[in-house]
């Protein structure tokens, strides 16, 4: 049995970061994973081949639409789809490389196999062939993520009826595809079909898109999206989906209305939950809530000595990110140092083009909550750069506490929504206001512009536009 300071079972961007930080430290580590590649779903069918899937298809739709804009003639646009997968593979293929590269480098020794807690402080691995292995940690680490949620009404089928994992890699583009789901998975994916050709419909039971995002983001998301090609369906409960000859038929509610919906293929995105499944948590004693999520401190222990759990295992939002702080967080915790995870500076996107990013608290929210905030606003179709790329659409909106002028939200549509809001975070995570921000010297002519305008636009203050 070989012995480690730290055992870590999943090597998702939660284990496999919690991995190196761990070793980093001095901790004698080991890392479990039931899969051939490391990385874990965001690595391997999640974040990262639906971002290559993204960017391909709007390098395609660009040509294909908006090239001749910029006076680039292109006689004949073509899409093999084969190849545009392949790269999308190959990035995958290199990046989950990079991480085992990672693994050997820092010392961390890799276990391939599905890891078991048979006791406290004790691992077992087993593989896909021949015995099981024992292990023994002083501190075990569950990092296990999640799995899209099945409806029993449209029980997956890996052909049909689809998870994101099938959407990453249909073989042809479907005529018709229906998308279950207004969420971040379901519009990315929608969007990508979309721009290659297909026919996408989203449908969703909440009345509006892009639930826990700014209401004025989202709804500008959506008409961006419609304008794209995209229908939307809100408000509207989809009953069941049947499978006749390859084809889907599903039905539904809006109100008194009765719909019904055929697609060649049905990709349900209505959520994710904790896989803790399988690890032997429960046997071990392990708490879960009423969701079937991990129940920790602050420390990320669980009420068993030793075992700890991190990311999309646990509570809060599901994102790469997030699990990776907390694993930092963890070892260093476990290391004896200050480990800490600003929970209220973990941002969002959602990767469509133009991208909606968001952190912390939304107007609509604080309107709700009765709170004294005031907000600024500005668009890129003031901007210079946005203009001078032919990409005008979306802005920026800031949140600020109305008496100490401390940013506590920031929301961005725009095409590098994601890379702008960076800024944002770190002027939150260090208290800043929005005059803070807005008196940071910004190059010209950036995109940032825009975010240093919406910052001044909070006391009325904006120069390239007019302040009400």
């Amino acid at each position: 049995m070989e012995n480690f300071d730290v055992v870590i079972i999943g090597a998702g961007p939660g284990g496999y970061v919690a991995a190196i930080r761990a070793a980093q430290l001095g901790l004698r580590t080991a890392i479990i994973e039931k899969e051939p590649e490391l990385g874990g779903t965001c690595l391997r069918i999640g974040c990262i081949p639906s971002k290559a899937l993204l960017s391909s298809s709007d390098h395609y739709a660009f040509v294909k639409k908006e090239a001749v804009k910029h006076g680039i003639k292109i006689d004949k646009v073509g899409l093999d789809l084969p190849v545009m997968l392949q790269r999308k593979d190959k990035v995958v293929k290199q990046l989950t490389g990079g991480v085992r590269g990672l693994m050997k480098l820092n010392k961390v020794s890799t276990f391939q196999g599905t890891g078991m807690i048979t006791a406290p402080g004790k691992v077992s691995v087993q593989p896909a062939e021949g015995a099981a292995q024992e292990l023994a940690a002083k501190h075990i680490i569950i990092a296990t993520g999640s799995v899209p949620v099945e409806l029993p009404s449209m029980k997956f089928d890996g052909n049909v009826i689809v998870s994101s994992t099938e959407a990453l890699s249909f073989t042809e583009v479907p005529k018709k595809l229906l998308v279950i789901g207004g969420g971040a998975i379901g519009l990315e994916m929608g969007s990508v079909w979309s721009r290659l050709g297909s026919e996408v419909t989203v449908v969703e039971f909440l009345p509006r898109i892009a639930l826990g995002f700014d209401l004025e983001l989202a709804t500008a998301l959506q008409k961006v999206l419609t304008a794209q090609g995209m229908k939307f369906h809100l408000g509207t409960k989809v009953g069941e989906v049947k499978v006749e000859n390859g084809r889907a038929t599903a039905t539904g509610t809006k109100g008194e209305e009765q719909l019904t919906f055929d697609a060649d293929k049905v990709l349900v995105s209505v959520g994710r939950r904790a896989f803790a499944d399988g690890v032997g948590a429960e046997k071990a004693g392990v708490d879960l809530d009423e969701r079937k999520r991990i129940k920790v401190d602050a420390h990320f222990r669980t009420n068993v000595e030793g075992i700890y759990a991190i990311g999309d295992v646990i509570a809060g939002p599901m994102l790469a990110h997030k699990a990776e702080e907390e694993g930092v967080a963890c070892v260093e915790m476990i290391a004896g140092k200050a480990g800490h995870v600003n929970y209220d500076v973990i941002p969002g996107i959602i990767y469509t083009n133009p991208e909606v990013a968001g952190v912390g608290i939304t107007e609509d929210f604080a309107k709700e909550k009765g709170m004294n905030v005031r907000v600024g606003k500005f668009p890129f179709a003031a901007n210079g750069r946005a203009l001078a790329a032919d990409d005008p659409t979306g802005f920026v909106k800031f949140v600020a506490d109305a008496e100490t002028d401390r940013i506590i939200g920031a929301h961005i549509m725009a095409h590098a929504a994601s890379d702008l809001m960076a800024e944002c975070v770190a002027v939150m995570e260090f208290g800043g206001s929005a005059e803070d921000l807005g008196r940071t010297v910004h190059a010209h002519p950036t995109h940032s512009e825009a975010v240093k305008e919406a910052a001044l636009a909070v006391n009325k203050g904006a120069i390239h536009i007019g302040n009400r």
